[in-house]
């Protein structure tokens, strides 16, 4: 039994950022904040999530969490899913209030983890809805006052980030405020935000095309580490897409699920996979290549045959979907 790859395995340490549709808000008041911060802190009890700092702006929220048993894909589905449903009832609005994905970056952790608690928790201050680091250790909506013991979340994992800057409570309390204290002058730091998980690509399949067209992965904003970290990450992709499915397997699911979904939808089998466009098929077939890539570890490839459509077709289907490097 192959080990789970990293990117999604528990144990893994994430900055996860979430972004309104559109750039619109997604926390109108503080009911709105305290909905969110409560779901936050019961799924990651629920899910032996570890969170370690997180942040809430109007249109947007940071967090550094490490991954439970679930992983991290479960784990965000039904944090984002509780909230939407909620906020939407309470708003009394309908559609999409996240964009389609959020964005997580792995991270490596002893290069970076202090420096992500500094630069999420630093957000309200750089934004200028507080003035000053003394507002900001009181502020609730942001877990820096939690770390600094103004405020309590049993969920917010204090301990561990203290850890970091000393034995002793007392002295790591004053040991972080004045790290905090020195990267006020950094401004923004677009290193430390990447550019999406590599999952993000289109799949397993997606990092195994980078590695067999022998694009420059090293590189790669979405993880944040070193070359070494990075080559791990994408070993251990490689290893789990070996074992994922079989080729006729991989076949074999997609025709019973595509087959499933034209039945419930009332479409014929034959037009679906056709690549017609016809009233709601696109909307479908979006669909189905998000399962079939996503969950299925299907590749780009045998997606596209199955749906009558060309690989450039399903990668601009990923992208419209917000599954994209520009998430």
């Amino acid at each position: 039994m192959p080990r789970q790859a990293r990117l999604d395995a528990p144990g893994t340490l994430h900055h996860v950022i979430i972004r309104g549709i559109e750039k619109r808000k997604i926390f109108d008041d503080k009911y709105d904040r305290k909905n969110f911060i409560t779901r936050l802190g019961d799924l990651a009890s629920d899910t032996k999530t570890e969170i370690y700092a997180w942040s809430l702006m109007s249109n947007h929220a940071h967090i550094l969490l490490r991954s439970g048993a679930p992983g991290l894909s479960k784990y965000m589905r039904r944090l984002l899913s509780g909230y939407a449903i909620t906020y939407n009832l309470r708003h009394k609005r309908h559609g999409h209030l996240f964009q389609n994905r959020y964005k997580s970056i792995v991270c490596e952790e002893d290069a970076y983890f202090q420096e992500l608690v500094r630069y999420i928790h630093l957000n309200p201050l750089r934004a200028k809805i507080v003035e000053g680091l003394s507002s900001l250790d009181r502020y609730p909506w942001c877990g820096h006052s939690v770390v600094m013991g103004r405020r309590k979340h049993e969920w917010q994992n204090v301990n561990y980030v203290l850890s970091w800057f000393d034995s002793k409570k007392r002295q790591a309390r004053k040991a972080y405020r004045e790290y905090v204290k020195k990267g006020l002058s950094y401004g923004k730091r677009p290193e430390l935000v990447g550019g999406g998980l590599i999952r993000s690509l289109g799949g397993w399949s997606a990092v195994m095309s980078l590695r067999r067209s022998n694009e420059k992965v090293l590189s790669d904003e979405r993880i944040l580490g070193s070359g070494e970290f990075v080559e791990k990450l994408i070993e251990e992709a490689d290893e789990r897409m070996k074992y994922k499915y079989s080729g006729d397997t991989q076949r074999k699911l997609a025709v019973k699920l595509i087959r499933e979904v034209s039945e419930k939808e009332g479409i014929n089998l034959k037009e679906m996979q056709s690549g017609s466009r016809r009233g709601k098929i696109p909307k479908i077939r979006s669909d189905l290549v998000y399962q079939l890539i996503t969950e299925y570890g299907a590749t780009l490839a045998e997606t596209g045959r199955q749906l009558g459509v060309s690989t450039s077709a399903i990668s601009k289907i990923l992208k419209r979907r917000g599954n994209s490097l520009s998430i």
